[in-house]
């Protein structure tokens, strides 16, 4: 309930509709209250009386009570649907913003499959159940003591029949609550299972038809789907009963109100008009009673949602800046890692960088070089070597466990993120393509950039010619995570988008391994140019990529067990001289000169 509570929050910007929508509910439920008597005063005083004019005055009442709790019902929904609307887009804006400011390492904890269900289907569940708690859930509460309280003034003997019905009733609604509450819970669960099985098939589709997996793909989502439906049956199975029940204790209460109430009648200690009023009175104390269970018990589903989008909203990014981050801050480029250890568990076990034992069997001390303005440094390694996890500290996308990376010798945790990154132009080894046109996804970094800045970056990553050609030119429309776009062309893309911003420091992740050699040439030519007092980071497979650079490391299980040019590599390390030798051969290292 906790949760629900804080969400609640949500509601202040609308709390004059919060409150309108009750007040016109009450006014409904009064005229709701008041039909039975008039009922009961048309029975008891116009037909006993045989009184036509009784008849006609109080049904003319009734007409306008009715019209009232209309008028109060109607406006009710209206407001209630306005506070309840504006509260869940805000809560649903408040999320997304608070994905966007989570760290890679939350990001890596609360799957996309979870995100997306806790962005829609949790924030539906929890907006309907504002709706009704303006609604529903103040029109049964009240309706209930209302009704309550009529019974007993209309037959306080009567209402006895009540003390031998509700704690039956009611011990039968915490048991269905206590049952449903989990169970809906773990609906939840098995929709973000759901969810993430469908975005995976969405986004790997060509690899499904590739490998001829549609059919084994159907089953599994098959197998998901019938898990959600299983839980789905059994919470709404467990929650069933309560109709039944509730008719059953109703029934119940009508046969116990005639069978008494007509021994009262014959004794002259009560009036028909009255009985007729009583059994209203009881029916509505029940079935509000009634709707008051099924409120709870959509509450506890949504209380469900509420725990999962509180968890989202409390979640505390694991890369912060500090109070006293520096705002201003224009590098050069020199990067230095200074004895950096990391891990991505939080307690700092299973080094991915750093870790491990050198040479000689004693502890490594971490990973040590320096990057200088100018310099072009590759790194090389097996695939889990640890090359994405060493570039990915730089912008600080995480922080280090130990050691610290810095750029101009200020520590990157000391940097405002958003201006550290600023600095940082980054192609990753997914090349990410937004919905839009080829220029927006250029400029995506600065939107304020000249269309002559946006095409002297895409000539500089050999983009302009294949763009030129497309009808629309800079203005083609890419389509959904850049389906119309070759791989290749997707990752100059990428690249103009991160020469785009001039950044001090230039990452390219894998970003030219869908390019051709001589394309690839190209781009590493014109980044000579455009590089040339600024620091960058090649992480490549292929061997010809790193041949001229300043720098070259080798990374072998989290550790550089290789620094140095291509021709003090060579010489000097058996790893890379395997790379080498296996890529293109002894012979052409005979060639080369090495």
């Amino acid at each position: 309930m906790k949760s629900v509570i804080k969400l609640l929050k949500f509601l202040k910007p609308y709390w004059g509709w919060a409150v309108i929508a009750p007040l016109l509910m009450m006014l409904e439920v009064v005229m709701d209250l008041m039909q039975p008597r008039m009922i009961q005063r048309i029975v008891d005083e116009g037909l006993a009386q045989l009184d036509l004019q009784i008849v006609i005055n109080t049904g003319l009442w009734m007409i306008g009570f009715a019209l009232l709790g209309a008028v109060g019902g109607i406006g009710c929904t209206i407001f209630s649907v306005l506070a309840s609307q504006g509260f869940g887009t805000d809560l649903r804006s408040e999320l997304f913003s608070k994905v966007q400011s989570l760290s890679f390492g939350n990001l890596d904890d609360l799957e996309t499959g979870q995100l997306v269900t806790r962005l829609t289907n949790d924030v539906v569940q929890i907006q309907e159940m504002v709706s009704m708690m303006l609604r529903i859930m103040v029109r049964s509460p009240l309706l209930l003591i209302g009704s309550l309280v009529m019974v007993i003034m209309t037959s306080p003997r009567l209402a006895l029949l009540l003390a031998a019905l509700l704690p039956l009733v009611s011990v039968m609604l915490i048991w269905v609550i206590s049952r449903a509450y989990p169970l809906f819970g773990e609906v939840q669960h098995r929709l973000d299972n759901l969810n993430m099985v469908m975005q995976e098939n969405l986004a790997g589709m060509r690899v499904v038809k590739a490998f001829v997996r549609a059919v084994h793909e159907i089953a599994r989502f098959g197998r998901t789907n019938n898990a959600l439906m299983d839980q789905t049956i059994l919470a709404s199975r467990t929650i069933v009963v309560t109709w039944p029940f509730m008719m059953i204790a109703v029934n119940l209460g009508v046969v116990g109100a005639l069978w008494f109430g007509g021994d009262l009648v014959n004794t002259g200690d009560m009036q028909v008009g009255q009985l007729i009023a009583f059994i209203n009175y009881l029916v509505r104390t029940l079935i509000s009673l009634m709707f008051v269970s099924m409120l709870v018990i959509r509450l506890a589903r949504a209380q469900a949602s509420a725990d999962r989008v509180q968890e989202v909203l409390d979640s505390v990014p694991e890369v912060q800046n500090k109070p006293d981050a520096l705002m201003n801050f224009a590098p050069q480029g020199r990067v230095a890692f200074e004895g950096v250890m990391f891990s991505y568990d939080d307690e700092g076990h299973d080094l991915v960088l750093g870790g491990g034992k050198s040479g000689n069997g004693v502890a490594a001390p971490g990973i040590t070089f320096v990057a200088e303005p100018g310099q072009t440094v590759a790194v090389l390694g097996a695939t889990g070597s640890g090359k994405s996890s060493l570039i990915h500290l730089i912008p600080r996308f995480y922080d280090v466990s130990g050691g610290r990376v810095t750029i101009d010798g200020v520590d990157v945790r000391d940097v405002d993120q958003s201006v550290l990154r600023r600095n940082i132009g980054i192609a990753l080894q997914e090349s990410v393509l937004f919905s839009g046109t080829i220029r927006d996804n250029i400029r995506y970094g600065r939107p304020d950039a000249t269309d002559e800045e946006v095409i002297a970056a895409a000539k500089a990553a050999q983009a302009h010619d294949f763009i030129t050609e497309f009808d629309d030119g800079y203005d083609t429309v890419v389509g959904q995570r850049g389906v119309n776009l070759s791989g290749g062309q997707k990752q100059r893309i990428a690249i103009a988008r991160a020469l785009l911003i001039q950044p001090a420091v230039l990452i390219l992740d894998d970003s030219t391994s869908s390019v051709d050699v001589e394309t690839e040439t190209k781009i590493q030519e014109a980044l000579e140019e455009i590089m040339k007092d600024r620091t960058s980071f090649v992480i490549a497979q292929r061997i010809s990529t790193v041949l001229n650079a300043h720098k070259i490391l080798v990374l072998d299980d989290g550790r550089v067990v290789a620094e140095g040019t291509h021709r003090e590599l060579l010489a000097s390390s058996p790893i890379y001289r395997e790379i080498y030798e296996s890529q293109l051969g002894s012979g052409v290292m005979n060639y080369v000169g090495a």
